[in-house]
């Protein structure tokens, strides 16, 4: 009697739960019938709650929790499986039901957000009581933002691929694309130029625009689905040939501190060169870029009594022992002073006249801008794509964005809840006409 009692309760829970979440559907501009599918129904409240991303984990999640419950359900009593294995899968389940547990949470506090309500109403929801049907029902519980006021349609691609050049870098980005439990996420789209010989070219954008990850895309540590060249050689097929052409200094020092200075370049000398190279030349060159970056009065030094500045100077000569024809720096001058940075940048810019290629990211561009000859912007799009905001020499860049201040374009291309000024996609639109003109 009391079983049977605990199942008409559980279903009249369930049916209430339903028609709420129906009308709560109907008011965010979801289709109603979506509460009638189980399981699926979850992805539909993190729409509804502004968090689609963390939504397809949930649904995944729930699908994987729901399997888990009907498994040790067959396990348990049909099979009779006892003992140790029906420990280890009680606790996976356990598992599996905390990890549901907290998506859950964090999907209800959204819509307690969109709903202007206060959190105390995540506990009703995660514990199934029907509290959903007031929601419903009531005309006092109304979203801020329906699922159509949210969606903003993110700048248009371009598709404009650019010619390739025997000399320099030509970059044709299609897109780069992860798998994640989510889904497929596009992390960069539609990115499209050519690098001249001799330039010094600044990469800015804001944190999560893609800088990296177009670093990456371009030299083929991570490979995308497009076309990069260097002097008319394509570095993702004949990267063989072309490796030592190629500098990448990451923001973090790889070097060795128990090692004197001329030790540690040798054996990046040792490490980079090529086989074939003669012990002469290897030594000369290994003199060469000590004197470029202000080394050789302390070729004889330990590395780890070396000042912050000079330890930058000696990681960025261990990669500039082969003589790469194109330098990408990841902010060498991060915690470096103004005078130590703009000394660093002077050097780098020296380097890009003798006709190299010389790309940094840096997050103090105002105070060597005059260093520098073009600019590459990126920003996150409306549907959180890496896109190109603009390509080209520092005082086009002025004139496009209407501001002398580096800072500032990055500022304006940031998402509002970054502090920024959301002007991202506009941007994006207005480069692509200039492009397609």
């Amino acid at each position: 009697m009391n079983s049977n009692l605990s199942i008409l309760i559980n279903t009249i829970s369930n049916i209430l739960i339903t028609i709420g979440l129906w009308k709560v559907f109907e008011k965010c501009g979801s289709k109603k019938y979506y509460a009638l599918i189980p399981i699926y129904k979850v992805y539909i409240i993190s729409i509804c709650a502004d968090r689609k991303d963390t939504g397809k984990i949930w649904f995944i999640i729930n699908l994987i929790n729901t399997f888990f419950s009907v498994s040790l359900l067959i396990l348990i009593e049909v099979l009779k499986i006892n003992g140790p294995v029906k420990y280890s899968l009680e606790l996976l389940s356990y598992a599996v039901g905390i990890t549901e547990l907290l998506y859950q949470i964090k999907i209800y506090s959204s819509l307690c957000d969109i709903f202007n309500r206060r959190k105390w109403w995540v506990i009703l929801f995660i514990l199934d009581i029907p509290a959903i049907l007031i929601w419903g029902l009531s005309n006092k519980f109304m979203p801020n933002s329906t699922i159509q006021d949210r969606i903003v349609k993110a700048a248009n691609v371009t598709n404009k691929e650019i010619k390739y050049s025997e000399k320099g870098l030509s970059i044709n980005i299609k897109e780069r694309v992860v798998k994640s439990l989510s889904g497929n996420k596009v992390l960069l789209r539609d990115i499209h130029m050519n690098i001249l010989p001799g330039r010094m070219v600044l990469l800015l954008g804001g944190s999560g625009a893609g800088k990296t990850t177009f670093l990456n895309a371009v030299t083929g540590y991570e490979k995308a689905n497009a076309t990069i060249t260097l002097n008319g050689k394509n570095i993702y097929k004949d990267y063989e040939s072309i490796k030592y052409d190629i500098g990448f200094v990451p923001q973090q020092d790889l070097i060795r501190y128990n090692d004197s200075v001329l030790k540690t370049v040798s054996d990046y000398a040792n490490l980079k060169l090529p086989l074939s190279i003669n012990k002469e030349t290897k030594n000369n060159k290994i003199k060469d870029v000590l004197n470029i970056f202000g080394l050789t009065a302390v070729q004889n030094n330990m590395v780890s009594k070396q000042s912050g500045g000079q330890k930058k100077r000696i990681s960025i000569a261990t990669e500039f022992i082969s003589d790469p024809y194109l330098f990408i720096l990841d902010e060498p001058d991060s915690g470096l002073d103004g005078v130590l940075a703009r000394d660093l940048m002077k050097r780098l810019h020296d380097i890009s006249r003798e006709g190299k290629i010389v790309i940094v990211i840096t997050h103090s561009p105002d105070r060597v801008a005059d260093l520098f000859d073009d600019v590459i912007i990126l920003a996150k799009d409306e549907e959180r794509t890496g896109r190109l905001v603009f390509y080209g020499e520092i005082e086009k860049a002025k004139s496009f964005f209407g501001t002398n201040n580096l800072e500032q374009m990055v500022r304006m291309i940031n998402r509002k809840e970054e502090g920024g000024e959301g002007l991202a996609d506009e941007l994006i639109e207005k480069y692509g006409e200039i492009v397609n003109a």
